[in-house]
């Protein structure tokens, strides 16, 4: 089901697509480890830019590094999330960290609080992909 939602149409708006789609149960499954996995991904975005903006130095404590960017903080995630063995796309991944990084641009801080993944307190779960990756076929997103 596509709704439209059509705001007062000025030169700068432009119509905001929601796409509802309801899940069977046969992929709750598949997609609570996704999300789970995304939390994870997300956890680890946010160790790597601490760690490379906050380094050690002995005797002295800490001194400030680098801001790292997304691309940077991706390729240090490529291998950790084979070593894993993560189902997420490596799309969905891109995304993840893109997100991270620009939450941290925005609130201008190296790290952002943590993704709880499972317990009572965990975070709400989110699967983000590329335009190009979700296609509407015979009435199902695929």
């Amino acid at each position: 089901m596509v709704i439209l939602d059509r705001f007062k149409m000025s030169r700068n708006t432009t119509p905001l697509k929601t796409l509802q789609v309801r899940v069977r149960d046969r992929h709750a499954a598949l997609l609570s480890r996704m999300a789970f996995e995304v939390n994870q991904v997300w956890n680890l975005a946010n160790e790597a830019s601490y760690e490379a903006w906050h380094v050690p130095v002995p005797e002295v404590g800490y001194i400030q590094g680098v801001w790292r960017s997304a691309f940077d903080i991706q390729k240090d995630i490529l291998p950790i999330r084979k070593a894993r063995g993560f189902i997420l796309p490596s799309h969905t991944v891109q995304q993840v960290v893109a997100e991270h990084a620009a939450r941290r641009r925005q609130f201008k801080t190296s790290k952002l609080r943590w993704r709880a993944s499972s317990g009572s307190r965990r975070a709400l779960g989110w699967i983000p992909f590329k335009k190009g990756s979700a296609k509407w076929v015979n009435g199902q997103v695929r």
